[in-house]
């Protein structure tokens, strides 16, 4: 199970989230870049790879840059 703030995939159908926290055997997961939260059971979240840790990193970075300062 990965840790608070590390990114998952849910293994339902694909989507790659931030983990915001497991409660039971529920996980809370946030998209890359914000959007609305889901949930998913624990026993269907799997570790992000590389590769779709590095795009999901690359979404929040861009977002960052759009939001007004």
């Amino acid at each position: 199970m990965p840790a608070a703030g590390a990114f998952a995939v849910d293994g339902r159908d694909g989507r790659v989230g931030r983990v915001l926290e497991r409660s039971g055997d529920l996980v809370r997961l946030r998209p890359p870049g914000g959007g609305p939260e889901w949930v998913c059971p624990a026993e269907d979240v799997q570790p992000a790879s590389p590769g779709e840790v590095l795009r999901a990193r690359v979404t929040e970075i861009n977002r960052e840059g759009q939001l007004p300062r």
